[in-house]
């Protein structure tokens, strides 16, 4: 079975649209975003109205939580106070520019997706299995990693939330995060998906999709969003 999997589109509707009309080239069983919609870019409301119409099976970012819950806390990382203040803007910006029925959409997604595929059960989430803003980045320890999928009672989790691609195997478990379609931070302005090919084995691919960043960034800039959010977009590094 073949699964297309995207994640953290953030409002970018130019690299959704450009991940969207890639997918279909490869074929895949399933589709699934791993949520956060909005936040960040120029186009909520284009986003999560591009998603409703396309009836893709979608889990519940931590943006998608802020906004949905019309609360002004997201539960981000913010490294220093600089990105906090950035932050607080594309929270405020995001909630008056996203409406009503895309905030209630936003609020009905599940937290997560489960999936027996097989023989394994594979669980879809945006940030891990215990909360939807917590951030799985690669180099988190085996010892932390192996109770948590025994709690989850996945064999595979497939996972977003820090705009980072990996496939990591522990011990028999797979952990597959699917990257960042529209604020990469993998150091490259394209958008990312994960292919994930299930059978006998695992095989994982990221697929990197070109597209008009340029128009995207600086629609970030027209929008009166902070500039950090547009180089983002321009170089695929925070």
């Amino acid at each position: 079975m073949r699964i297309a999997v995207f994640s953290d589109i953030h409002g970018n509707k130019h690299a959704l649209d450009a991940v969207l009309a890639d997918i279909p080239s490869r074929e895949p069983d399933l589709v699934i975003c791993l949520g956060d919609l909005v936040g960040y870019g120029a186009y909520p409301d284009a986003v999560v109205q591009t998603i409703r119409k396309s009836g893709i099976l979608t889990v519940m970012g931590n943006y998608d939580d802020a906004i949905g819950n019309r609360r002004m806390v997201c539960g981000c990382d913010y490294q220093d106070e600089k990105a906090m203040e950035a932050g607080v803007k594309s929270i405020s910006w995001t909630m008056g520019n996203t409406g009503e029925a895309n905030k209630e959409f936003l609020l009905s997604l599940p937290d997560k997706i489960v999936k027996e595929i097989d023989g394994r059960r594979v669980l879809f989430v945006h940030g891990s299995p215990r909360k939807l803003n917590e951030y799985l980045y690669e180099d988190v320890p085996a010892a932390d990693l192996i109770p948590m999928l025994q709690e989850a009672n996945a064999d595979v989790l497939v996972c977003g939330h820090t705009h980072l691609p990996y496939h990591r195997v522990v011990e028999g478990w797979h952990i597959i995060n699917a990257g960042s379609a529209g604020k990469p931070k993998h150091g490259d302005p394209r958008a990312v998906y994960a292919l994930i090919e299930m059978g006998n084995d695992i095989q994982v691919d990221f697929i990197k999709v070109p597209y008009d960043h340029e128009s995207a960034a600086r629609a970030v800039e027209k929008a009166g969003l902070p500039a950090e959010f547009a180089a983002i977009i321009r170089t695929g590094k925070s």
